[in-house]
């Protein structure tokens, strides 16, 4: 299997993390998403023109989320996304709020901080960042809430609902996320930043 993944992406990350935890070898095409012609080739198998995309013989997978389920589904007795409709069920809720609500507006602050000024489009705009603060300080409230009694988002163990809501996190300084208030939030991604799957699979 090839996948197609720059390594700023955290979208991409999540599926490294999957790959690795399952034992899957993946043959990783570097796309240089600053390329122009990188960008074209990457279109013509891609619509959407983002990483990450999973290419299995014939078969192209983009999302990043739909690519870790079919890893899992592929992989028998694996235990990251469990075959009980209703844990299952748990598992996919905190995937859709990580992607729709966590991740999105991290993503904010990571343009407004990091990305901004790298493509010459100047300081960040303080109206912006306070908005995204504020939204993201409330979400951080409610996994912060979830983690209180909890190792884990779902069950007794790594599932890919963490894998899936933690790896925007690795922009933690760099996009300068309001989040070191909560403890149990921070202590749940200190975990998972021990574990050689987070090691293995971009930057610290």
């Amino acid at each position: 299997m090839r996948l197609y993944h720059n390594h700023l992406s955290s979208n991409g990350r999540r599926v490294l993390m999957v790959a690795e935890q399952l034992g899957l070898p993946l043959d990783i095409v570097n796309v240089d998403l600053g390329s122009d012609s990188d960008r074209a080739r990457l279109r013509e198998i891609n619509a959407n023109g983002k990483v990450p995309l999973l290419e299995d013989g014939d078969f192209l997978l983009s999302e990043s989320c739909a690519i870790m389920q079919y890893l899992c589904d592929i992989t028998p007795g694996q235990q990251l996304y469990p075959q009980d409709a209703r844990v299952r069920a748990d598992v996919n809720r905190w995937l859709f709020w990580g992607s729709q609500h966590f991740a999105e507006t991290i993503s904010i602050l990571s343009f407004e901080h990091i990305w901004k000024a790298m493509i010459g489009m100047g300081e960040a705009d303080p109206a912006m960042v306070a908005r995204a603060e504020g939204e993201l300080r409330q979400l951080g409230a409610v996994l912060d809430g979830h983690l209180a009694q909890r190792d884990w988002l779902v069950g007794d163990a790594l599932s890919l609902a963490d894998i899936g809501v933690v790896t925007p996190l690795m922009y933690l300084e760099r996009a300068k996320l309001p989040l070191g208030e909560f403890a149990n939030l921070m202590r749940w991604f200190d975990r998972l930043r021990q574990l050689d799957l987070w090691k293995n699979s971009g930057p610290a």
